[in-house]
């Protein structure tokens, strides 16, 4: 398999893990690039279900290495957890199938409560933070005053290195939000314990990546979060804290453009959204409700309700453009089944005016109305499909104009949840 970069062409909760996860057994080394524990990859093999918030979604692939880039910001005792649940499982998590970036960042308990704080404080619009600190993390790390996995093994120097990032947000959470002060001492003897149990796992991560490219072995970096929700090209303030695109994937595993192959953009056959921010094909009737309940629209971090709505081409056209999108997995288009008529967004109307690419500005895409393309439903079961021929003919007229209209092919079609419920097109 060619080096490919998984991203999510939505508002994230795509199904990137599943996807993933079916390409590892073609890849030799799977990297997670950016995000931190706010992201949920859900993976179903053989009926059972594992939920990733840190490690790559490669890991239940046998013969893979998954890696934690430097771009990703980590919750140690979120990452020992996840360890342990997958030995639990029988999963080997030795250094040999997993390893983590010396240079990705750490996130405080006070990184956690700051984030907490503000979405508290927040009068009017909040912006849907999943409250595990992932903000206030990659703003220490911006400012200069971050801790790195790197630092929890030297403790000799930890304590100062706590003390840059743990003063000035201290002073915000006690004086600004009115929370109880957090112990210095406390969190010190618990990063030389993160450090301690990390140790066997800590790489250079870049250099390990360089290595295995020069012998021709192939790479999958997963991305986490969606296109709408990158903090430069996404719905903003309503977006995460890092850059969630393909050109991120570089910086954050740490090896050059010229390694990149091909882009996948994974995106449902519908729509989802959690937490704030405008989303102009939601469906709050039968339709929505029906996307929902036999989509199982919930949050695999947060617990929350995903909003649902018809699919957006206004959306996906966007994404396709700011991460070079090659080839599109198109998944849960079971989940339409049963639906008299299916719609799809192909423009906005705003202020009398029709409009094809995607605002800026939060306020215009608040005040847009979908233009709809009605197609015909299907109401046969579609999870047995493994060709597109197997499918009814609505739903092959559906996927086939969602290439047209793109320009871009499926390359994978997801009928079903479980590993092999997918209709492979054409390798991606």
């Amino acid at each position: 398999m060619p080096n490919v970069v998984c991203v999510g062409a939505q508002w994230g909760d795509e199904g990137k893990g599943k996807v993933v996860d079916q390409l590892a057994c073609r890849a030799d080394l799977v990297v997670r690039f950016q995000g931190g524990p706010n992201a949920g990859h859900t993976l179903v093999v053989d009926g059972e279900t594992t939920i990733l918030h840190l490690i790559p979604s490669g890991i239940l692939q046998p013969a893979t290495l998954n890696l934690i880039g430097p771009g990703v910001v980590v919750d140690a005792d979120v990452l020992l957890g996840e360890i342990a649940m997958l030995q639990a499982k029988g999963v080997s998590v030795g250094r040999e199938r997993f390893r983590i970036s010396d240079r990705a960042h750490v996130i405080l308990p006070v990184h956690s409560a700051l984030d907490r704080a503000r979405e508290e404080a927040r009068q009017t619009i909040t912006i849907g933070t999943t409250g595990r600190g992932i903000g206030p993390a990659y703003e220490s790390r911006v400012a200069r005053t971050g801790v790195r996995i790197s630092d929890l093994l030297e403790p000799d120097t930890l304590r100062e290195r706590l003390e840059l990032a743990h003063y000035e947000r201290s002073f915000l959470l006690e004086k600004l939000y009115g929370w109880p002060a957090q112990s210095l001492d406390e969190v010190w003897e618990r990063a030389v314990s993160w450090g301690e149990k990390l140790a066997p796992y800590v790489d250079d991560v870049g250099v390990t990546l360089d290595g295995a490219l020069r012998e021709g072995r192939s790479v999958l970096l997963e991305g986490a979060q969606g296109t709408l929700l990158d903090v430069d090209h996404g719905t903003y303030p309503f977006v995460t804290s890092s850059t969630t695109l393909a050109g991120g994937a570089c910086a954050g595993a740490g090896i050059g453009p010229t390694r990149i192959d091909s882009v996948l953009g994974i995106s449902k056959a519908y729509t989802t959204r959690v937490g704030g921010g405008p989303f102009p094909t939601e469906d709050t009737g039968a339709a929505g409700q029906h996307m929902g309940s036999v989509g199982r629209e919930v949050g695999a971090t947060t617990g929350r309700k995903r909003r649902c709505g018809w699919l957006d081409l206004v959306v996906l056209r966007h994404a396709v453009r700011v991460n070079g999108i090659t080839g599109i997995a198109l998944l849960k288009l079971d989940i339409l089944t049963g639906l008299p008529e299916i719609h799809a967004c192909v423009g906005y109307r705003v202020a009398g005016k029709e409009i094809r690419e995607f605002p800026a500005s939060i306020t215009t895409l608040g005040r847009c109305e979908p233009i709809y393309r009605s197609f015909r439903g299907w109401t046969e079961p579609i999870e047995s499909a493994r060709s597109l021929d197997d499918l009814p003919q609505a739903a092959r007229d559906y996927v086939r104009w969602i290439e047209d209209a793109l320009g871009v092919p499926v390359d994978l079609l997801g009928v079903g949840p479980e590993r092999d419920a997918t209709i492979a097109r054409r390798n991606p």
